[in-house]
């Protein structure tokens, strides 16, 4: 059976490796084990993300946590925030915790579920690097959750490759909502940042 970094229960034999990791002007240290996203340590796309955002108060989700690359940097980074991290791979999920610990990011939680299934309230801001291996039909539906969960004045914040789909990602956002930008592109990846207007 293939596995993949978005399956619940990965089978795969562990591998625990730790890994130092200078991102935004923090010198971290991260484990990751086989069956995880980014096994081998921070991508770029996830740290062109951290490094493009404005600063984040009140309470944010990352969505698709993984070991925890973009919400414990992130987390440290805005002290003053609350940060619910969430993955459907529960391997993934009990490392964000530890690397959390290791860290010393204690302005956090770590939920283990499918999407948005164990996460409840609202948010100032969702954060994520979306499982695009699995396909529009999977990532569509979370971006419509994630702008549902969040408050007026909030904001998506997601990265995307360019030959992964960046364009058609942020056309359909635009539906969604008319406050949708690309903020930031490096080597192919697009930084995508879409708003939730006002109520008035």
């Amino acid at each position: 059976m293939n596995q993949h970094y978005y399956t619940a229960q990965p089978q795969s034999a562990h591998d625990v490796k730790a890994h130092p990791v200078e991102v935004g002007g923090l010198a971290l240290r991260f484990y990751t084990d086989s069956g995880v996203f980014s096994k081998a340590g921070l991508d770029q796309g996830t740290r062109l993300l951290i490094e493009s955002l404005p600063p984040l108060s009140g309470r944010i989700l990352d969505l698709g946590c993984g070991w925890g690359a973009l919400g414990i940097p992130l987390a440290l980074l805005n002290p003053q925030s609350q940060w619910v991290l969430t993955d459907i791979n529960r391997r993934a999920a009990d490392l964000a915790r530890r690397n959390a610990q290791e860290n010393g990011a204690r302005n956090l939680q770590v939920l283990v579920g499918d999407g948005f299934e164990q996460v409840e309230g609202q948010f100032q801001a969702v954060v994520t690097n979306p499982p695009i291996r699995a396909g529009k039909g999977v990532i569509y539906p979370l971006f419509d959750q994630a702008m549902a969960r969040l408050t007026p004045g909030g904001a998506l914040y997601l990265v995307i490759r360019k030959q992964q789909g960046a364009a058609s990602a942020m056309k359909y956002l635009s539906q969604l909502s008319g406050d949708t930008r690309c903020i930031a592109k490096d080597k192919g990846y697009w930084i995508i940042r879409c708003g939730k207007e006002d109520e008035p």
